[in-house]
């Protein structure tokens, strides 16, 4: 089955994504907000000294979506680590990955794409694997539950965000704007919550800032070459590099019934890439017309 370009970015960036995922798990005793102020920070840096390298303009021209993307972006991955703090982690985990589904549902009055009636089928079979591999648990405070798809639907506004500034602006300017909206928010929390880092806090840290840039820049690019509803369930393979990597560095396991999980995310993505495969094919002749309405 041909991979498209916007498949490979996006198996890239859940790959970044699960990778960040690692060095965060190894900051428990730092609050969320100080991870969130130094990886915008980071991005910041690198961010504004790469796109002075390249000579492009790093405050862009559309900034009503540069300015959305960083707002919704930001509000999306605070209140996503509120929900961690307050929730047990497989059910926060599982309710964020509605981010993929309320993408497409935004995207048809957003950007105008239509996502065809096949595609909810495979994106509800990948959501599936996840609620068989994560569960939820019935013991949470329903109040937390609103909060983790109030931050499921800023991901989805994002990422059309990200959609409609397609062919308009460097996605590393697309990416600047995350950070400099959530570096001021994260900046104020921790005046009165400092914890200072310790020893190899400060590698983990780092790491942290690296692998978020390397998302962020790949996601971008996913976003900005295919329709959302051809990538955005890939974002469901995270959960399959969150097992891996679990397993790799802190020896967790799990039951038989996740195998079962893990085979219907990539039924789910793999008929979807196949489908969407297939689709662009056969409507080549109309994609300069798709691009013009999107």
């Amino acid at each position: 089955m041909p991979i498209t370009q916007g498949a490979r970015y996006m198996l890239l960036s859940t790959l970044f994504f699960a990778l960040m995922n690692v060095c965060v798990k190894l900051l428990p005793h730092l609050p969320a907000l100080e991870i969130i102020l130094f990886r915008s920070g980071l991005s910041v840096i690198f961010s504004y000294f790469t796109l002075r390298a390249l000579r492009i303009r790093p405050w862009g021209t559309n900034h009503f979506f540069l300015i959305a993307r960083g707002t919704t972006g930001a509000l999306a991955l605070i209140l996503y680590f509120f929900t961690l703090q307050r929730m047990p982690l497989a059910t926060a985990v599982t309710i964020q990955y509605l981010a993929p589904i309320f993408t497409a549902i935004l995207g048809i009055f957003i950007v105008r794409e239509k996502v065809r009636a096949w595609q909810w089928v495979f994106f509800l079979i990948s959501f599936a694997g996840v609620l068989v591999v994560e569960g939820v648990s019935a013991d949470v405070d329903w109040r937390w539950v609103g909060l983790g798809v109030l931050s499921a639907v800023f991901s989805g506004l994002s990422y059309n965000s990200i959609r409609r500034l397609t062919g308009k602006e460097h996605p590393l300017v697309v990416v600047f704007y995350f950070p400099m909206v959530a570096l001021p928010i994260a900046g104020l929390y921790c005046l009165w919550h400092w914890v200072p880092p310790q020893g190899l806090d400060w590698l983990w840290l780092l790491l942290t800032g690296v692998c978020t840039q390397g998302a962020q820049v790949f996601m971008t690019k996913a976003y900005q070459a295919e329709r959302l509803s051809s990538v955005a369930n890939l974002n469901y393979l995270g959960i399959l590099y969150a097992l891996g990597l679990g397993f790799v560095f802190f020896g967790e396991t799990f039951q038989l019934t996740s195998y079962l999980g893990m085979a219907l995310v990539l039924l789910g993505v793999g008929l979807n890439t196949w489908y969407s495969a297939r689709q662009a094919r056969q409507t080549a002749p109309l994609a300069p017309t798709e691009e013009v309405v999107a």
